[in-house]
Order: C-alpha cells, then sequence, then structure tokens
C-alpha cells in the first residue's frame, strides 16, 4: 500500500507541474493575450517567441527544462519505491511531459514538450542531456527550424543514453517520449513538407 501511495503522489505531482503553463502565464501577464489563440497555439517558448521576442524565448526554455526536471530531481532524491531499476524517475519524467502538452490548468492543451522532455533528461543524465541540448542547438541554428532541431534531437536520445549505459528504464524513457513528442509536431512535419514551416529568423 505504502509502495502505491508513494507511486500515486509522484505521477500526480509530477502532471501538475508539468502542468504549470510557463508560456501561457508570461504572454498573459505581460499583453493579455491567450498564446493559444496566437501562431501555432502552442504555450511553448517557440510560440512566446512570435509575441514577446528572443529574450522571453529563452527564458521561457529555461523554465520549461527546470519544470521538467524539478520532479526528476525529487524522485531520485527521496523516493524509496523501485529505486534500484530508476521506474519512479522515469514515471515523473511522463508525467511530467504530458503535464506540459496536456495541461489540467487549459483544459488539456498546452505545448509540445520539447524543454521539458529535455529537462526530463538532463535530470535523468545530464551527460546526456547536454548533448541532446547541443543537437538541438546545432541542427536548429543549420536548418533554421525549431521543429527540426527538437525532432532531431530528441530521436537521437535513446542511442545516446544506450551509448552511456543508462538503465533500461531511461532508455525506454526516451525512446518512447521521443515518438510522443514527434507525434506532438505532426501539424510541424506537415508544413515541412510543404514547406510551409517558418523559420528562425
Amino acid at each position: 500500500m505504502e509502495k502505491i501511495l508513494e507511486l500515486l503522489c509522484v505521477l500526480i505531482s509530477a502532471y501538475i507541474i508539468g502542468s504549470i503553463p510557463t508560456g501561457y502565464i508570461i504572454v498573459k501577464a505581460f499583453t493579455g493575450e491567450d498564446i493559444r489563440t496566437i501562431g501555432s497555439g502552442s504555450t511553448g517558448a517557440t510560440n512566446v517567441k512570435r509575441v514577446m521576442g528572443k529574450k522571453w524565448f529563452f527564458i521561457t526554455l529555461l523554465l520549461d527544462a527546470f519544470k521538467g526536471a524539478l520532479p526528476v530531481v525529487l524522485t531520485a532524491l527521496f523516493a524509496k519505491t523501485f529505486t534500484n531499476i530508476g521506474l519512479l524517475p522515469v514515471l515523473a519524467a511522463v508525467a511530467v511531459i504530458i503535464g506540459h502538452s496536456k495541461s489540467i490548468f487549459l483544459k488539456f492543451t498546452g505545448g509540445k514538450s520539447v524543454a521539458s522532455g529535455v529537462g526530463t533528461i538532463l535530470a535523468l543524465n545530464w551527460q546526456v542531456g547536454l548533448i541532446i541540448a547541443a543537437i538541438w542547438a546545432v541542427v536548429t541554428f543549420f536548418t533554421r527550424y525549431v521543429s527540426v532541431g527538437s525532432i532531431t534531437a530528441l530521436a537521437f536520445s535513446p542511442f545516446i543514453m544506450w551509448v552511456f549505459k543508462a538503465p533500461a528504464a531511461y532508455i525506454w524513457y526516451c525512446a518512447l517520449g521521443a515518438l510522443y513528442i514527434i507525434y506532438l509536431h505532426r501539424s510541424n512535419i506537415q508544413r515541412l513538407f510543404k514547406g510551409e514551416e517558418n523559420k528562425v529568423r
């Protein structure tokens, strides 16, 4: 019973933290606008940039990454259930990215969980997280598409976790998380094929 309660506590708290709509709050507070009615409709950093510029893009990016990392770190430090296989921190990570993309505070809308996802990976293995962040930055810089950088970086994440000999739970999380985030980018992929995706200026 104690293990079940701990599991439920981790999942619910991680989901609620993930649900905090950082981009929505920032845009609403400074402009009064609902970011979901602007651009792609996402609450993520890229859409915040369309409204408030590069400075707030990076602020939102960092806050979302922190939001992703926090529940995973706290779970790894204090949880007692399934610690030998690293399962509970992974479940916290899953709850975070679902919360970010399906926020309970925004009627289950949200962002595409890229920054939060990278934050969870940084918390699980900081070396892998930094490599993925670097891949995202390089690919985005050369292609000028944030979506291409995001999809590419996360697609590599399970392989990089494997190279670093991470627990199997971490590798499977990266694989399934990458598929989920790529799925959330399906409209971006369609625009890329049509040549209609917005480039980073």
